[in-house]
């Protein structure tokens, strides 16, 4: 894979504060040392400026932001954090859960067991450059910004895979701006993650599907029988749970914060497409589906950003049958547009968290229904399966708690 052109302006620390590895330059990269700079100071323009346009269209060329100094400035501003209010690295907007200054005074999260345990396998492949002593550090630091973003939002749930995206974004930012970033991402980009079923999730992924389908009918036929959920490690961790190469990974995460929620599927289903040889020769399904899962090593980066654009423009997500389920409290939707995204606040994102929580809860309640009116059928018979399920939806959705009234009843009706 290409490395983020990093420069040398990143001098050696002696304060042990875990920051990202060191990334050497090849000759090319220096011969290209003029344009490079150009297009830095494009960065700093547009960061400077707010044009959260111009900060796409540069994430989306060649490189991204190319340095962890430009994407420190970059990155808050996609996520709609203003250095105009930041002080000191502390940011003057937040809600008053925020402003809990201590946040080892507020409750633990029920998952802090399970960071923990993540933690502990954290920094695998990058950096490289530390000894033993400093990775502890990067892991303890990372702890931290887990739980504080924990404690400060308890409603969200902590997924396995969201401590890869977090050590990114502790490797490329200033200890101040951590949590208020990854908060952000987590209540307005990620949220449905985060929440407390899979369903959410699973929605995504049924887009990648109909993405195929109508980009290549053909790979589409031939990987029918495997469900999407290959894409789910990719996906979920924004890619950071299959990128090995830090300069790599930080420069998918330049286009993904600069472009929509969704985008991520569109790499999935350009990744795929761009394998298509290799895949098209392959018949048996459990050989497909760990094909089909495993990001390649040593892609063009800037190409596969540059064809998933292509694709999102050639079939933007409304034209995709799944499109139509996804809720409009999902991130899809709320984070359709990245400037209307970037003025949301967190307890916007919250708000958007239970509306869709009620539905998850909604959709449970639903299945259940119709476990129960299936085991119980026969005596359902009488008045009709549709009117009987109608009818029990209707009143359930007002009266949610009457769901264990509704099967006892079914209960004695079969006994009868």
């Amino acid at each position: 894979m290409h490395s983020d052109p990093e420069s040398s302006e990143r001098p050696a620390r002696s304060d042990g504060r875990c920051r990202s590895p060191a990334i050497h330059h090849d000759s090319q990269q220096r011969t290209a040392q003029i344009s490079l700079e150009e297009k830095a100071e494009a960065v700093r323009d547009a960061c400077k400026w707010k044009d959260i346009a111009k900060l796409r269209s540069l994430a989306e060329s060649t490189g991204g932001f190319l340095t962890d100094e430009l994407r420190r400035s970059a990155w808050p501003l996609l996520l709609g954090l203003s250095p105009d209010l930041m002080n000191d690295g502390v940011d003057t907007s937040f809600d008053a859960q925020e402003a809990v200054a201590d946040w080892e005074q507020l409750e633990p999260h029920r998952d802090e067991d399970q960071v923990q345990l993540d933690v502990n396998r954290s920094f695998i492949y990058y950096p490289n450059d530390k000894s033993e002593a400093q990775l502890n550090k990067c892991k303890s630091e990372l702890l931290v910004l887990i739980v504080e973003v924990l404690r400060r939002h308890p409603y969200l749930c902590y997924f396995q895979g969201f401590h890869d995206i977090c050590q990114v974004f502790l490797l490329v930012l200033q200890p101040g701006w951590r949590a208020r970033v990854v908060a952000r991402l987590s209540v307005l980009r990620i949220r449905d993650f985060m929440l407390p079923s899979l369903g959410p999730t699973t929605a995504q992924l049924r887009l990648l599907p109909d993405l195929l389908a109508k980009a290549d009918s053909e790979l589409r036929k031939h990987i029918a029988t495997i469900e999407p959920f290959y894409a789910l490690a990719g996906t979920l961790t924004m890619y950071a749970h299959n990128i090995e190469a830090y300069g790599d990974i930080a420069r998918l995460f330049d286009v993904f914060l600069a472009r929509e929620a969704v985008f991520p599927i569109y790499v999935f289903a350009q990744i795929v497409m761009s394998r298509r040889s290799e895949i098209l020769d392959v018949e048996e399904p459990d050989m497909l589906q760990v094909m089909l899962a495993k990001v390649p090593p040593n892609m063009d980066l800037d190409s596969l950003i540059t064809n998933a654009a292509s694709l999102f423009d050639q079939f933007p997500p409304e034209s995709l049958p799944s499109w139509r389920r996804i809720s409009k409290s999902s991130t899809l939707k709320t984070a359709r547009h990245i400037e209307t995204c970037a003025n949301q606040t967190l307890d916007d994102g919250r708000a958007f968290f239970e509306q869709q929580a009620k539905e998850v809860r909604w959709v449970e309640t639903r299945d259940r229904i119709s476990m129960a009116v299936w085991r119980y059928r026969r005596p359902i018979r009488a008045i009709g399966m549709t009117t009987a399920v109608a009818a029990i939806a209707f009143y359930l959705r007002r009266n949610p708690s009457a769901i264990h009234y509704v099967t006892s009843l079914f209960s004695t009706l079969s006994k009868a």
